[in-house]
């Protein structure tokens, strides 16, 4: 292989994997508008069995048509953790503590969980720590905390829902790095699907409390946690995972800073929220930091020292004898 097909195999990875993460992103952020109508309905703890449930039963029957089969044993200690943390305690922790605070505070309190996966990555993974990711992630966290400022209730913060939102950004980002080493011996449509199992068990002791919400609730919010568990869930995680694997952990992270600036978007434009000029200001500082963070950082200059050879002396030639 040449280093021009090298080069090109790599730009093609890169590619696929940031339209990837862009459809994450995209479905994630339509998640807090599905979440709204679900939540007047559905407790913390059915609205993520549900969404779970209906995302297993998804992920499970595309698996079946594909053949997927079991992943290898090497893949299974990560894909327990990020299960029962990300799929499973996330889930729950993060429609609670929603419950418990505005929206603003949520928003800036979860978004330390980028900042742990890149701290959680260098340290465990051996990715590093390069210069446009921190100073993407600086400039994006800025405009999570304007975007939450600007959203934020007149009430005080709840601990409680401040706690809930420290802990949901912490399994989040345990959750991710554990998944990051599933996916060199698994694919991501199997890490996905096993993890979502997984989290689905963990999430089975609301089962009752799931049966009895879902006979009184109305047909708009059960079928908008049918959407979260199709498309946030299943579609999302699957591309995410898809992208995990082809790129770092830290970068993955930083990406999802994309996600307040599109929220703000998408409730203008289906809620009829329409936005401060300080919430604009900060989803663009989001959207300009996850740019930084994609940068590649400058290769180091190379001095070329150039060797000169030795002076031959001229060979002299015989001189006749007299």
């Amino acid at each position: 292989m040449t280093i021009n097909d090298t080069t090109d195999t790599s730009s093609d990875r890169q590619g696929a994997a940031l339209a990837a993460a862009a459809v994450t992103v995209l479905l994630w952020a339509s998640a807090f508008v599905s979440i709204r109508s679900a939540g007047a309905a559905y407790s913390p703890g059915a609205l993520a069995l549900g969404r779970l449930l209906t995302g297993t039963l998804a992920l499970g029957a595309f698996s079946l048509i594909r053949r997927v089969g079991l992943p290898p044993r090497a893949a299974w200690p990560g894909i327990i953790r990020s299960g029962i943390l990300w799929f499973g305690i996330y889930m729950v922790v993060l429609n609670w503590g929603e419950q418990q605070v505005d929206a603003g505070t949520a928003a800036m309190v979860v978004n330390i969980g980028p900042i742990l996966i890149a701290l959680l990555s260098s340290r465990l993974l051996g990715e590093g720590l390069p210069r446009p990711l921190l100073a993407g992630m600086a400039v994006s966290f800025s405009g999570a905390v304007v975007v939450g400022v600007s959203m934020s209730g007149a009430g005080g913060a709840s601990v409680l829902g401040v706690l809930l939102c420290v802990l949901a950004a912490v399994s989040y980002a345990v959750g991710v790095v554990s998944q990051k080493p599933a996916l060199s011996h698994a694919g991501a449509l199997q890490v996905t699907t096993f993890g979502c199992l997984i989290g689905t068990v963990a999430c089975l002791p609301f089962t009752g409390v799931l049966v009895s919400e879902a006979a009184d609730a109305p047909l708009s919010a059960t079928l908008n946690m049918v959407y979260l568990g199709l498309f946030p869930t299943a579609l999302a995680f699957t591309t995410w995972a898809f992208a995990l694997a082809r790129t770092t952990a830290g970068k993955m992270g930083a990406t999802t800073y994309v996600v307040p600036a599109l929220v703000v978007l998408m409730s203008w434009l289906f809620l009829d929220e329409v936005p401060e000029a300080l919430t604009l200001v900060g989803g663009a500082l989001c959207l300009a930091g996850v740019a930084v963070s994609r940068r590649r950082p400058r290769p180091a200059a190379t001095t070329v020292v150039a060797v000169s050879q030795p002076a031959v002396a001229p060979r002299e030639e015989p001189t006749p004898a007299d």
